[in-house]
């Protein structure tokens, strides 16, 4: 029997994009004939992103798509506790509904996986030489100042904490009990994973094409105070 990707896909107000995620996801042909579970979690949108999903599901019939909505929005953390919950293939992947990861890169990170050398992969925007979006300075650097912040406590050497780009053996992600509700999710599960005894992490360079705050980009200031909480919290305290 194939192995399994799980796709993770957290959406909220997705209108414009969820559609083109779903297709690009189903054009992958994954290495070792490895299929894909494609689940989406819709976290309360008041636009139409529930109605674009539906009509994809009615297109590819033949597509294993699990749709599932929170009742409230609670934000992308929450938004992956619930796939991750809901997951059952062999690893687990985060791939944003907003078209700045391209899901042809998939079998990247999955490499290390399948070689046997990595139980956990992220995907770094910092690193080799793919496409990158040029774009806010100022972000760019927090998202390093987080990174080393992170390494600090966790000893490890990532380029890029924040990165959506996480692919995990599903017993590893499905064994952590992860808090946060919001975009601290990303220093959380980094903290808490890089306690699991002999875990083998990592990183591979990946294309990042962003968009700006007009285009729908949702993580603000607030929420890198929140990831520097989240830092401090998860790694010092039990």
């Amino acid at each position: 029997m194939s192995a399994k990707l799980s796709i993770i896909v957290p959406a909220y107000n997705e209108e414009n994009t969820i559609q083109h995620i779903l297709n690009k996801i189903n054009g992958v042909k994954l290495i070792q004939d490895i299929q894909k579970e494609i689940i989406v979690v819709n976290d309360c949108s008041k636009d139409k992103t529930e109605q674009k999903v539906t009509e994809f599901q009615q297109q590819h019939p033949e597509l294993n798509v699990v749709y599932k909505k929170h009742d409230v929005n609670k934000g992308k953390g929450a938004a992956l506790r619930t796939g991750f919950q809901s997951a059952t293939g062999d690893f687990v992947i985060v791939q944003d509904a907003d078209m700045e990861y391209d899901p042809n890169e998939f079998n990247i990170l999955m490499k290390p996986i399948l070689d046997g050398f990595a139980d956990v992969v992220y995907g770094s925007r910092f690193i080799g030489g793919k496409p990158h979006r040029i774009l806010f300075f100022w972000h760019t650097i927090g998202n390093k100042m987080l990174t080393m912040a992170s390494n600090m406590f966790t000893n490890l050497n990532l380029t890029d904490m924040e990165t959506c780009y996480k692919m995990f053996r599903r017993e590893i992600i499905q064994s952590i009990d992860l808090k946060e509700n919001r975009f601290g999710f990303e220093p959380e599960v980094t903290a808490k994973m890089s306690k699991i005894p002999k875990v083998r992490i990592y990183e591979v360079g990946i294309s990042y094409y962003g968009r700006t705050y007009e285009e729908g980009k949702k993580i603000g200031m607030k929420d890198a105070f929140r990831a520097l909480y989240c830092i401090i919290r998860y790694n010092l305290l039990p």
